[in-house]
């Protein structure tokens, strides 16, 4: 349980308790607003000098206790300076989830399992100034012509925001934390995400130019792997990223960012995904990267892969390699073209090469479950066959889910498209 207010430890009733923080506020902001400091530093060291100044001269009406004054301190300088009373929770490595419902309901993810807080919003106007906060940077807004936004964090973490009357109990937040530290491929094996020998097999595959679907359930780490594998394309390469809320982190040199945006409060100005996947096309890309399709850009992606923009990468919401053909499938369709079924699904079969599907376990642990090969048509059916695949075999005593990954003992149909490039992987890798 995380502490936010510091009543137990004063004899001041908690709603004099606000007042003051709120005055607080109050004061040092006008004070940070007449003569307002340079750097963030600066910015920092002034807020607290103020904060401490301001209460000394009222600490007769208000008598704390030495830690009872710092917790009241950070408070105030969580809320000038960062984002309030979730703070604490942003700072906290140990928490990769942030969920806000309403001013008394914050709770969060800590290794895989949901947890209570005892943090608290003052009311909703609180949670809302919080929100204004997080959107005000990045030119969205919510209101009651549009109740929900896509946001980011400075540190690069996600944020949802819903309002009522869509969030019918108050304000929703959720926010899901971008690690400082960026996880290494030899960090997920280590953590069980996958296999040595699936790495190395994928690592050849992003190098060598094939065309990856990363697919997966919600929080079940498509971004974080999109990352990762994102990570062996070569240095020489231009890469373009399309997104919602910019969350990729790549460090290669010629990496050009884009993002959507909402349309301005007469409707006008609006950048969809689809917008931006055709524009990337002029854009003289080696590599596209669409963190993730959810609608007719799904369509645009496949014919950018067949026509010659290949190794391009992107992630989908599904429960399976198979379910995420289908949903491709009904993507497509929402462009607005009067395809027919058999050419979207030929288009797929020609397009993708590779899926590769995540889970987050019952346990809170995540895993590649899958890693399939898109090889051909057969019918009206686009085939699939599984390279590597995830066998759960049981559940233990304590709740771990129990089971290997292991390879199929199949060799891919493109294994010559990845010896071309130089990487002839060795038998033990497949399982033969």
């Amino acid at each position: 349980m995380l502490n936010h207010y510091v009543e137990p430890e004063s004899q001041i009733p908690n709603k004099k308790l606000i007042h003051l923080k709120q005055a607080l506020i109050a004061v040092v902001r006008m004070d940070i607003e007449e003569s307002p400091p340079g750097s963030a530093r600066e910015y920092q060291v002034r807020v607290r000098s103020l904060i401490e100044s301001s209460y000394d001269k009222v600490a007769d009406e208000y008598p704390l206790t030495e830690t009872a004054q710092l917790r009241l301190f950070n408070e105030v300088e969580d809320e000038i300076t960062g984002f309030g009373p979730i703070q604490p929770l942003l700072a906290d490595p140990d928490i990769s989830e942030i969920m806000i419902y309403g001013p008394e309901q914050v709770y969060v993810e800590k290794n895989g399992k949901l947890e209570d807080t005892d943090v608290k919003f003052e009311n909703s106007d609180h949670v809302m100034r919080i929100i204004t906060r997080i959107l005000a940077p990045l030119g969205r807004r919510v209101d009651q012509e549009n109740m929900m936004a896509d946001a980011r964090l400075p540190d690069g973490s996600r944020v949802n925001i819903a309002i009522p009357p869509v969030s019918v109990d108050g304000p929703s937040i959720t926010i899901r934390k971008f690690l400082e530290s960026k996880l290494t491929i030899q960090q997920i094996i280590k953590l069980g995400t996958m296999t040595a020998h699936m790495a190395e097999f994928l690592q050849a595959c992003v190098a060598s130019r094939l065309n990856i679907l990363i697919t997966g359930n919600t929080s079940s780490g498509k971004t974080t792997l999109l990352n990762i594998m994102a990570a062996s394309i070569p240095d020489d390469e231009r890469i373009i990223t399309i997104e919602d809320a910019a969350e990729l982190k790549l460090n290669q040199k010629y990496v050009v960012r884009m993002e959507t945006r909402m349309p301005n409060i007469d409707g006008a100005g609006g950048v969809v995904t689809r917008d931006l996947v055709r524009n990337a096309l002029r854009m003289r890309p080696d590599r596209i990267i669409v963190g993730e399709v959810r609608s007719g850009e799904a369509l645009d992606m496949l014919q950018a892969m067949n026509t010659g923009h290949d190794g391009s990468l992107t992630t989908l919401h599904a429960n399976s390699p198979r379910d995420a053909v289908s949903r491709l499938e009904t993507m497509s369709m929402m462009a607005g073209l009067e395809m027919p079924l058999m050419v979207i699904r030929t288009q797929i079969a020609a397009a993708i090469d590779l899926i590769v599907h995540m889970e987050r376990l019952t346990d809170g642990t995540r895993k590649i479950t899958h890693i399939t090969e898109v090889p051909r048509m057969e019918g009206d059916i686009v085939t699939l066959s599984d390279i590597f695949k995830f066998d759960q075999t049981g559940v233990s005593s304590k709740g771990k889910v129990l089971g290997e990954m292991e390879a199929t003992g199949l060799r891919p149909l493109f294994t010559t498209r990845l010896e071309a490039a130089g990487y002839k992987l060795s038998g033990e890798i497949f399982g033969v």
